[in-house]
């Protein structure tokens, strides 16, 4: 993101430079309010999504609606929701790496105000109890042995899990086929039936199925041990460094939301974040809370953005 677009999207954190103080915006909300997850029911986002909706429901006093605009990564959804009116009664779940195509039909830094991050949560290499790898290292190894014939499962691109599945390869120089699923949900089904080999995914997608045993944790991909698996070591403790990646959620709304609306959102989601009962959920289900500014969240879009165009850009990836 250029240093001008960065400017951008600073100012539309508020809505448009010197927005009035509407009657609408004193009096909101007044209406029900609806919160676009762009991902299948089922996985982790969703899940994410509908317990934010659950608390802010109850802080605002105003129904929301989720409405699962699943397809093409997350970009079907948060197309859709560029569009909508900047009133405030339509949000988007929004996770790291879902604008990076030129053909997704918005732009982040142009098209959306930051309300602010929720959590964090790292990719986990996991497999299904059978395969024959138990470590991260054997993955590695057998994949190398076997050129081309060990699966990947991801979410599709142009998500997070699909951009460290071909960081994986590049950093291991091991030909893997990577099999991309319309979402986290069909992804952990097809690992828990065996379907597929190994698996890059959230660990709120897959904890449940981590700790009943029906699937193994080979690694995190994470500068340090996830609370939520404290046994499982990091790909660089595992004998792969670099391999990091991290997902963000966060909470947006279209560009030109006017600023007290954006704002009472914002303190409203860090309330919500900050407390027990949500930090705990947060941690019980695999993230980490993350309470921000809006600028905060700005500023954490740019840097993943830009993390992933320049992997993108050096491995010459063609990101339909």
């Amino acid at each position: 993101m250029s240093s001008i677009k960065r400017r951008e999207f600073i100012t539309l954190l508020g809505g448009a430079a010197g927005w009035p103080l509407v009657a609408g915006a004193q009096t909101y909300p007044s209406r029900p309010i609806t919160l676009i997850v762009p991902y299948p029911p089922g996985g982790g986002v969703d899940a994410m999504g509908r317990m934010v909706a659950q608390k802010l429901s109850l802080a605002l006093g105003q129904q929301f609606i989720i409405e699962n605009r699943a397809g093409a990564g997350g970009v079907i959804g948060t197309r859709a929701a560029a569009k909508a009116a900047p009133d405030g009664y339509t949000l988007v779940m929004m996770v790291s790496g879902i604008s990076l195509p030129a053909n997704t039909g918005y732009d982040l830094s142009k098209d959306f105000a930051p309300v602010g991050l929720i959590a964090s949560t790292p990719m986990v290499v996991m497999t299904h109890p059978s395969f024959p790898a138990k470590s991260l290292a054997d993955v590695i190894a057998l994949a190398k042995k076997e050129s081309g014939k060990v699966t990947v499962g991801t979410p599709p691109p142009p998500t997070v899990n699909y951009f460290a599945a071909e960081l994986f390869k590049s950093l291991t120089g091991a030909e893997m086929t990577i099999v991309s699923y319309k979402g986290t949900g069909p992804l952990t089904n097809d690992l828990v039936g065996g379907h597929v080999a190994v698996g890059i995914n959230t660990i709120p997608a897959a904890i449940g199925n981590i700790e009943a045993g029906r699937l193994r944790a080979i690694a995190v991909a994470a500068p340090a041990r996830s609370a939520a698996l404290p046994d499982v070591a990091t790909a660089a403790e595992s004998g792969l460094p670099g391999f990091e990646a991290v997902l963000y959620y966060g909470l947006l709304a279209p560009a030109g939301i006017p600023r007290p609306i954006v704002e009472r959102l914002n303190k409203e989601l860090r309330s919500m974040i900050e407390s027990e009962e949500m930090t705990k959920w947060i941690v019980a289900n695999g993230g980490d809370p993350i309470a921000s500014t809006r600028e905060e969240y700005a500023a954490n879009i740019e840097r993943e953005e830009g993390k992933w165009a320049a992997l993108i850009k050096k491995l010459g990836l063609k990101i339909e």
